[in-house]
Order: C-alpha cells, then structure tokens, then sequence
C-alpha cells in the first residue's frame, strides 16, 4: 500500500502583523521534523504544500536535512486544496453574531496573545457557528466548500500514484481535520473538538490502495516527545 503523511506546519506566528511565518520555534521544528524523516528511512516519491508561507517554510527546512543527508528528496509542488482555510475571514465575518451574547468577544479577538484561553473560547464559537453554516455571507469559503476543495486535492495526489508511493503533504491542522471528517465520517463538530489537539509538525499517516483510503495514524509528535523539552510542543 501507498503512505500519505500529512505535516502539520510549524508554530506560526500568532499574534504578530502576519501569521503566515514561521517563528524562530517554528524553524526549529520543522528542522527536527526532517531529521525524523530521516532517521524513520522514509523516501518520497512526492512533496506538496498548500501555497501558504508557513506550510512551505515548513516544508523547505524539513526537506532540506535530506539534503545535508546527500538524501534525493523530490521538488516541492504546491497545490491550493491544502491551504487551511480562512479563518480570519471566518472572524472578521461571523464574529459579529455573537456580540448580543458575547459583548466582551472583539475584546478578547484584539488581545490574543495576551489571553489566549479566552480567545480559543470565542473562537470555538464563531467555528461551531461556521460548521453549522446557519449564515449567509456571500464570498465566505464554507464548511462544505472547505472539504470539498480539500478532497479534490487527495484525489490529484490519488490519480497521479501508484500503490508504492510514499508521498508528504505539508498543510495545516484544519486541512488534516478536513481529511480526518472525510475518511472516518466523525460529525465536524467532534472532528474539530481533535483540530485543537494537533500538534505542529506532527505527522499523521494515510494508507491507501488505489481510491481506497485509512487513516492509520494521527498526530505523532513523538519526534518533539523524545527530546523532553515540553516548550517545542506546541499548537498553532
């Protein structure tokens, strides 16, 4: 059978003018994730990204340790069905409706960094209300829309491989709960309830026989487990 391991992108960063950039943190785990790339005497036959910085950074110092290991590694190919999805359109569009209920919410949106649990909460919330896509905001990327275009991405990479090809997609932890919905039928609401838990630069494995696909693994960050230093662990 075929392997797809889907790479979360390292830390970005959050808080900043522009999060689609890996911080200093977000470097570091991408370089470790390609040394256990290595070390696991994984080959590709394909590396794809979503055409977002951080998701191609990540993937570029991961990438490179096969080189400094005079490892052949394929090109990296881009591919916009593993973008994540537009979560500060999201915000900005949804997050309105719940300002009757949650006067406080613009508040805890512009002090992010600052309160992080309680934006994660008002967040949880403007997504449970994107999921149920009781709105009408034209031009705004639905739930269903996301999973389609992200199905339509597996299924470029299925059309174009053959039952051993070991191929990485470097993406985001929405684009892998997408994925995750879409192999297991989990609801979107108990499959985001997992999306909070996505480590960056875990690796998540999926097996495949022809249009037939598992999941066989979720979430590994044993790479960062192993060197016992609970700050690289992190979650977005």
């Amino acid at each position: 059978m075929g392997s797809i391991y889907l790479i979360r992108h390292g830390q970005a960063s959050f808080g900043a003018d522009d999060y689609d950039v890996l911080s200093p943190l977000g470097v570091r785990q991408a370089t470790l994730t390609g040394q256990h790339l290595v070390d696991l005497g994984l080959r590709f036959d394909r590396c794809l990204s979503g055409e977002l910085q951080r998701q191609q950074d990540t993937a570029r110092h991961a990438t490179d340790q096969f080189h400094a290991a005079g490892l052949p590694v394929p090109s990296l190919e881009t591919d916009p069905a593993f973008d994540e999805f537009d979560a500060f359109a999201v915000l900005r569009t949804l997050l309105p409706g719940l300002l009757p209920d949650e006067p406080d919410a613009l508040e805890a949106m512009n002090n992010a960094a600052h309160n992080p649990a309680e934006f994660q909460r008002i967040f949880e919330l403007v997504i449970a209300r994107w999921l149920s896509g009781t709105y009408d905001t034209p031009g705004l990327e639905t739930w269903l829309a996301f999973v389609e275009r992200v199905q339509a991405g597996l299924n470029r990479i299925l059309d174009l491989a053959n039952n051993q090809h070991t191929i990485a997609v470097f993406t985001s932890g929405g684009t892998i709960t997408a994925l995750l919905h879409i192999l297991t039928q989990i609801p979107a609401t108990d499959a985001f309830k997992l999306t909070w838990q996505i480590a960056n630069t875990s690796l998540s494995q999926l097996k495949f026989h022809g249009r037939e696909v598992t999941l066989a693994s979720f979430n590994s960050h044993v790479h960062l487990q192993l060197l016992k230093t609970p700050s690289l662990i992190t979650y977005r």
